[in-house]
């Protein structure tokens, strides 16, 4: 097949290290076609520019940065996630279709300015004002599309308030009141997509949000669907204290005894999570998603992970509340915080002892394994989803080839991002 498009940047990450006079042909479709000395005519040439994979964040709520510059002062002393939890409802109360798609947009933006190019959307604000009609289901999906970030709408179940507790007032507009009306929205959803970019997923939003046969019933309809399965686990220390008092067990064991594997299962947080929970759970070939920013601004906690073990081949990252999206900030976090509470240094690392090299796969490959994408890779077969970093920030001056990557997630923000590309289809940031 003849490339529609080849890519060719002054250096490429190939999957260990950056090369230099490497190509990239990309077909009609958006889809890599071939990788490395192709002798080819460039179409897109990409002078003092390194490419890198597009980010995956596995895990967003888009309407949360609603929030930004808000909820920083505490006139009452210390306070936690269910305060902060009354404030997001108090936004959920007052917006409008039209401030919530603006929000999205908003957020789905600045992904892409921040080299993000899929996003795992983890959505149950699901209805306008006094209506019960999925209609921001469609928005979301709308925002997605104008921005042309490849999106999966994980789209969450949310039936009860608490763990056998009714909703609140503000959750009336998350509510869906059964899995067969679930399951009935979501098939209505596949009409709205917009195919290659746009997919699905099926999501519970916890344990206090669905009984455990919903839960059971849901995972199991994901399966058969062959689609992924995400659910928040263990943020909040209550949220174990609950779940002990109901099933006598933790959140984690409660989900082992009604899901028949884990390996579509992507479990949101962990914070709280035992580690022998985490072991089984990850052997079990689940997928924890920690969002580092979220959790230290919330004041959640450090997760006890499974550093130097094979599972970090599952562990993935999200910008949840969007308070900052910033990949390579998730990345140095998840490892920092990793340090300040083991008191030791590179407990994310690869086979040849590279921090850097395996953040970057768990902000890129391993995301994408979550969402069921064809992405996070620079390959022939993935799609042709790139960011490409600018070489001339002063950041990154005087690096090579050796040390531009731990330069690049330890020493950078978003400004080292020049362009990014979904599916073969560029964004040039600094002209916007």
């Amino acid at each position: 097949m003849k490339p529609r498009q080849v890519v060719h940047a002054d250096w490429t990450w190939t999957g260990k290290r950056f090369e230099s006079d490497v190509q990239i042909a990309v077909d009609a479709a958006g889809r890599i076609l071939q990788v490395g000395a192709l002798d080819l005519k460039p179409t897109k040439r990409l002078p003092r520019r390194a490419l890198l994979p597009g980010f995956i964040n596995t895990h967003s709520h888009a309407f949360q940065r609603g929030l930004r510059g808000s909820g920083e002062d505490f006139p009452h002393g210390k306070e936690n996630f269910w305060s902060w939890r009354e404030a997001m409802y108090r936004l959920v109360t007052d917006l409008n279709d039209e401030a919530f798609y603006r929000l999205c947009l908003q957020a789905f933006r600045e992904m892409r300015a921040a080299g993000i190019t899929a996003v795992g959307e983890f959505h149950y604000f699901h209805h306008s004002k006094n209506a019960t009609d999925y209609e921001f289901d469609r928005l979301l999906l709308k925002a997605a599309g104008a921005v042309g970030i490849r999106i999966v709408l994980l789209n969450a179940y949310y039936k009860t308030g608490g763990i056998g507790q009714p909703l609140g007032a503000a959750q009336q507009r998350f509510r869906t009141s059964s899995p067969e009306e679930y399951w009935r929205n979501f098939d209505r959803l596949q009409d709205e997509l917009e195919d290659p970019t746009q997919s699905l997923g099926a999501v519970v939003h916890s344990l206090r949000a669905a009984s455990l046969e919903d839960i059971g019933q849901l995972h199991a309809e994901s399966v058969r669907r062959s689609i992924p399965f995400h659910i928040h686990v263990e943020e909040q220390q209550k949220e174990v204290a609950d779940s002990i008092a109901a099933y006598g067990k933790p959140p984690m064991a409660a989900l082992d005894g009604v899901m028949r594997g884990m390996h579509n299962v992507t479990a949101v947080h962990c914070t709280h999570t035992d580690p022998a929970d985490m072991a089984r759970f990850l052997n079990a070939g689940g997928t924890a998603c920690i969002c580092p920013t979220t959790e230290g601004n919330l004041g959640d906690g450090v997760p006890e992970l499974p550093g130097h073990h094979p599972a970090d081949g599952r562990i993935t990252l999200g910008t949840d509340s969007n308070l900052r999206i910033c990949m390579t900030e998730e990345m140095r976090w998840l490892e920092y915080g990793q340090r300040l509470a083991n008191q030791s240094r590179g407990m994310h690392t690869d086979g040849t002892g590279s921090t850097a090299r395996r953040l970057l796969q768990i902000a890129t490959a391993n995301g994408a394994k979550s969402l069921g994408l064809d992405a996070g890779r620079i390959e022939a077969g993935a799609w042709a989803d790139f960011a490409a970093i600018d070489l001339a920030v002063p950041a990154l001056r005087g690096c090579d080839e050796t040390t531009l990557l731990d330069a690049f997630v330890f020493g950078t923000a978003n400004g080292a991002v020049a362009e990014t590309c979904v599916g073969g289809r560029w964004d040039d940031l600094r002209t916007r």
